[in-house]
């Protein structure tokens, strides 16, 4: 399985930036697929998920309310949707996939197995 995260950039205070990765490989097995980012000296944190269907979905408390997660499963993409954007989203944001193997909460970066390269968002004050 093999992810490719894109769309980051650099963006104001208050603006807005869709991230896409494309999932490719044996996806058949894949429930849950989410997104993390890693600010510059800091643990890589959950930001959200959703599962196979598209219904479920969750997020960490930093973003509710202003980062939607969506899938579709044609096209094999998860999309992450970020609004209102603050200088303390900046970070590298990374896709990842559950292929349902052992599971430790949506939230937790064991349950994925794989994960995409990365893409940089950068907001400005």
């Amino acid at each position: 399985v093999q992810l490719q995260a894109f769309g980051g950039g650099l963006v104001q205070a208050g603006g807005s930036l869709r991230l896409s990765c494309t999932v490719s490989g044996r996806t058949s097995s894949s429930d849950r697929w989410g997104w993390f980012r890693q600010a510059p000296g800091k643990e890589r944190e959950f930001v959200a998920a959703v599962t196979r269907g598209g219904v479920g979905t969750y997020y960490s408390d930093s973003v509710k309310g202003r980062f939607t997660i969506s899938r579709d499963n044609a096209k094999n993409t998860v999309y992450l949707q970020m609004t209102s954007l603050k200088p303390e989203d900046t970070a590298i944001y990374y896709c990842a996939a559950d292929s349902g193997g052992a599971y430790y909460g949506y939230s937790m970066i064991q349950t994925y197995d794989y994960w995409g390269q990365g893409t940089l968002v950068t907001v400005s004050s």
